[in-house]
């Protein structure tokens, strides 16, 4: 099973920052249930192997393209998000603090804070593309015009996946005249 949501994992990983045309510089947020993965109810199972599985294959895809990658925590942290340090400084992020636990910021949160090179935890982020692994709700953490983007997987294990990317806004009236891109 785990190899299953590793590959799972990967593949959208791949595929939201493909289809989203993010890249380097650029945030991926993500929204994890292992509860949801395993087959059970958010917030009710959580399984810290299957949340390292996502999270060190979705990590794997970010580093390798010099993509963030922001990790949300669950409802019990009023879904913080855990990132490098250098990306809350280049942001001018303010850093709150907060340490997620399996039963208090999820899994997935927790395995990021332990596996990132300088972790640090921000109440808001404004991030370019999202996968939601479970009904996590990301939408918070996304730019302000977030588009739905269907991928060719829909489920990570037993979770139902739900991925985003943003664009700018479009501004102005009749006159106004937008990129193509």
């Amino acid at each position: 099973m785990i190899d299953v949501i590793r590959k799972e994992s990967r593949k959208v990983a791949e595929e939201i920052i493909e289809v989203s045309k993010i890249g380097e510089g650029d945030v991926l947020v993500v929204g994890c249930s292992s509860s949801e993965i395993s087959g059970g109810i958010i917030g009710k199972n959580s399984n810290l192997e299957i949340a390292e599985a996502v999270f060190e294959e979705i990590y794997s895809v970010t580093k390798e393209k010099g993509i963030y990658l922001a990790c949300q925590c669950c409802e019990h942290l009023n879904r913080a998000i855990i990132i490098e340090k250098e990306l809350a400084k280049r942001d001018n992020l303010e850093i709150v603090n907060v340490v997620p636990q399996v039963k208090a910021g999820g899994s997935f949160a927790t395995t990021a804070k332990k596996k990132f090179v300088c972790p640090v935890a921000v109440e808001n982020i404004k991030a370019d593309a999202g996968i939601d692994i479970g009904g996590t709700l990301i939408g918070m953490h996304l730019k302000n015009v977030a588009v739905p983007v269907r991928l060719s997987v829909n489920k990570i294990g037993q979770a139902n996946i739900i991925c985003a990317r943003t664009r700018p806004k479009y501004i102005g009236g009749i006159r106004a005249v937008y990129e193509e891109e």
